[in-house]
Order: C-alpha cells, then sequence, then structure tokens
C-alpha cells in the first residue's frame, strides 16, 4: 500500500491532506507549529508567519475558498487573519484531518532512497528523531517564509544608526510612533504598511524603483477579483489589458495625480498591488512618495531624485526567497526563485517528488493547491502518468519563455499563473 508525506499544514498542506484522504491514500503530514494555517495563523509559533494584526485578505472569500468547503456566508467578502485561521480550522475538522498530523514536528531531511523518499523528523519538545520511507513526498511547506532583502543592499545600509527591519517581522504599528519611516517597495505589504504606519509615525515614506497599478477591491460595487470569472478574463490578453485599465481609470483616476510614477509596465504584466486605502492617504499628503534609496549615512536616507531625508527606521517589503532546508542539496535548483517544476508541480527528475502550492496567482493559492492535490492523487493511483522527461523540460521552458514575455522582470513572477488559465492547465492533466 502506497504511503506519502505531507510537509506542512498551512493552506496548501491541508487541501493536500483532504485530497489524499478522500481519495483513501495512506500519508503523514508533518506541521512545525502547533496548529493549522502557517501564514494565516497571527503570531503563530512556528516561528514563520508573517501576518500582522490587521491584515486581511486581497482576494474574496468566493474566490479563496477551496471548492470542497465554502466558506460560511456570514464573512465579509474580504476576511481578517483570524476568520481565515477559523475557516482553516473549520476545514480540518470537517474532514477529520487533525488525526493525521504530527504537530511541532520539524522536518529535517528528505533523501531520495531507492524508489522510494527517506523522511527524518524530530519532534520540537521531546527533540525525539523519527525516520520514514514514502513513496512520495508532497512539499506544501510555502513561499513566504525567508525573508528577501534587497540585492545589493542600500550603500551605507550597515552604518545607519536608526532601525531595520523587513515586512516579514512588522506586527503593529505603535512601535513606530512619532518615528520617521521608511517603506521600501510598492507591493500589498508595502502599502499596507505604510498605511498603518502613517496613522502614527511623524512622517511616513513610501521608496520604489518602479511604479506599480493599484487596484481596489472593489471596482463599481463588485470585488475586483471577481473579474476573474467574467467575460473579460476569457478575453485575449490585450482585451483583458485595455479593459481593466479603462476601468481603472474611470473609477480611480490617473496614478501620477496621487504622487505615484506612472507604471512602466501593463497592469496584468505584474502581480497586482492591491488597496483601498493608499491613494487616500496619499491624497491627505499622509505618505510622501520617493524614489529609490541611493545610500545611507548615519540617520540620513538618500534617494536617487538627489533629495535626503532624516530616518529613524526602514522597513524592506522586499519579497521572499524560496527555501526547502529539509531537501537533500541537488534535489531542486532554486537559483532565482525559478525551480524547474513540470507544471509547476512535478520534479521531472525526482519520481514521487511533488510540491503543492508553489505558485504566486492571479487569484488565490487554496483552491489551486488543491487541484494540484488531486492531480497528483491521480498520478499516485495510476489513473494518470506523467510524461518523459524532454516534454516535461520542453513544459517548463515553454511556461518560462511566456512569463518572461508577459511580466515584468523579477523573482517575484517566476512562479507566476493566472488561477483560471493555470485551472485549466490541471484539468487537462487530469483528462489525459
Amino acid at each position: 500500500m502506497q504511503k506519502v508525506c505531507v510537509i506542512g499544514a498551512g493552506s496548501s498542506g491541508i487541501a493536500a491532506c483532504q485530497v489524499l484522504a478522500e481519495r483513501g491514500i495512506a500519508y503523514d503530514c508533518f506541521e512545525l507549529g502547533s496548529d493549522v494555517g502557517g501564514n494565516w495563523r497571527y503570531l503563530n509559533d512556528n516561528g514563520q508567519s508573517s501576518a500582522y494584526r490587521s491584515l486581511h485578505i486581497n482576494t474574496s472569500r468566493q474566490i479563496m475558498q477551496y471548492a470542497s468547503f465554502p466558506m460560511s456566508d456570514a464573512y465579509p467578502v474580504y476576511p481578517g487573519h483570524a476568520q481565515i485561521a477559523r475557516y482553516f480550522d473549520a476545514f480540518v475538522e470537517h474532514f477529520g484531518l487533525r488525526p493525521s498530523i504530527r504537530f511541532r514536528t520539524e522536518v529535517t531531511g528528505v533523501v531520495q532512497d531507492g524508489d522510494g523518499w527517506a523522511v527524518t523528523s524530530r519532534h520540537r519538545d521531546t527533540h525525539e528523531e523519527e525516520r520514514g520511507v514514502y513513496d512520495a513526498v508532497l512539499v506544501a511547506n510555502g513561499h513566504h517564509w525567508k525573508p528577501r532583502w534587497p540585492r545589493p543592499g542600500i550603500p551605507g545600509a550597515s552604518d545607519f544608526v536608526g532601525t531595520q527591519l523587513h515586512s516579514h517581522d512588522y506586527r503593529t504599528p505603535e512601535p513606530f510612533a512619532d518615528r520617521r519611516v521608511l517603506v521600501v517597495g510598492i507591493g500589498n505589504s508595502a502599502c499596507d504598511i505604510a498605511v498603518e504606519t502613517s496613522r502614527v509615525s511623524r512622517r511616513t515614506y513610501l521608496a520604489m524603483r518602479r511604479g506599480a497599478h493599484i487596484l481596489p477591491k472593489h471596482l463599481f460595487g463588485i470585488p475586483t477579483d471577481h473579474l476573474t470569472h467574467s467575460w473579460l478574463a476569457r478575453a485575449p490578453l490585450a482585451v483583458q489589458e485595455r479593459g481593466l485599465q479603462l476601468l481603472l481609470r474611470l473609477s480611480r483616476g490617473r496614478l501620477a495625480d496621487y504622487g505615484l510614477p506612472a507604471p512602466a509596465h501593463r497592469v496584468l504584466a505584474a502581480h497586482p498591488t492591491i488597496s483601498d486605502d493608499l491613494l487616500s492617504r496619499l491624497a491627505h499628503g499622509d505618505i510622501t512618495v520617493k524614489p529609490a534609496p541611493s545610500k545611507a549615512d548615519a540617520g540620513l536616507v538618500f534617494f536617487e531624485d538627489g533629495s535626503v531625508e532624516e530616518i529613524d527606521t526602514i522597513i524592506y517589503c522586499t519579497g521572499y526567497d524560496m527555501s526547502f532546508p529539509f531537501l537533500a542539496d541537488g534535489l531542486l535548483d532554486l537559483q532565482d526563485n525559478n525551480p524547474a517544476l513540470y507544471r509547476r508541480v512535478a520534479a521531472p527528475d525526482r519520481p514521487g517528488l511533488y510540491f503543492i502550492g508553489l505558485v504566486q496567482p492571479l487569484g488565490a493559492i487554496m483552491p489551486l493547491a488543491e487541484a494540484q492535490s488531486h492531480w497528483v492523487a491521480d498520478l499516485l493511483q495510476g489513473h494518470r502518468t506523467l510524461p518523459d522527461r524532454e516534454r516535461m523540460r520542453a513544459e517548463i521552458h515553454t511556461y518560462r519563455t511566456r512569463t518572461a514575455r508577459r511580466y515584468v522582470a523579477s523573482t517575484r513572477h517566476t512562479i507566476q499563473v493566472d488561477a483560471q488559465a493555470y485551472l485549466r492547465e490541471l484539468r487537462r492533466e487530469r483528462r489525459g
């Protein structure tokens, strides 16, 4: 009888567990923390959650929910992290998954063992180690837990006399009261943190290397991500671009009118930055936009436009590096956050090694992780087979070429997928 190892009980890991249980595939799930939910459990004792106190989802609950377990209609359109954590708790209880999860257990090693995989784990409290051999390993530990610092860093930052932190460690705005705060970045975390700190700081600056399209959470009273299920999403990409750009111009106006640099890329050529509050804070003068920092000197930060500001705190919202420290050397090349995975899931040269939720979607990860898990279950049960290695490598090359052509060159976009198009890819794989 086959047995599978699932690493992580966050949103992707519990989706994998549910599918495996439904399909009658035996598995063990290892979770570093004391509960499920991963990144969505505020102050998670696994030490890897980047959730801050005010965090809410940027995709609507209808788009985020699992197909097998819809969210309650009593939830708001954009729930907060505590509600999402309760949703994951309810999901696990509904499907009876909790007994199969080994909490407070760290996977310390994954190596090939003949036709299988040897997995070593250690309990965080007893320090007891175990070794098990599995037919397959489903890696679902997430990719938003290892902070990526600027490369290269700001010249002189090592001698900066103020405080520096990554957004991964930001929790509440109170520590920044009456301080001069510089937030570096223009992604979702950067916008949220700049908005929050601007309410308590002496001054908040938002610095960026390039402009970004800022999308509201609602367009004309409809959750913006519901457009992914509209006629517009089924139109050619150029039509989608023009249609969305027109809707944004009508509802929001020009970004330059708020002091933001005009984006040099198309609206669908980058992962969306979604904020209802940033533009109003800019319009009120509570946040000052700056170009990229050029150097730091003691308590001063210099910017590319020649301006200089006194700064007490720098918060880097510069993304994350992918990391799987338990994988044996050579199992997966993660250079530039660009893993070579067939359909973003299967390692062509490592039969039985799969990655669940290792995508950055225009949409939400949860239903994608669920669909990925169903496809992997098909493979495990022999209902479908992977193509030969050359065909898998050709698909990876095509994906990388297409992604590089569509999106801004950035480590943020190496695993980017359009949720609906990607779901169609997985359905084709399952049909054979």
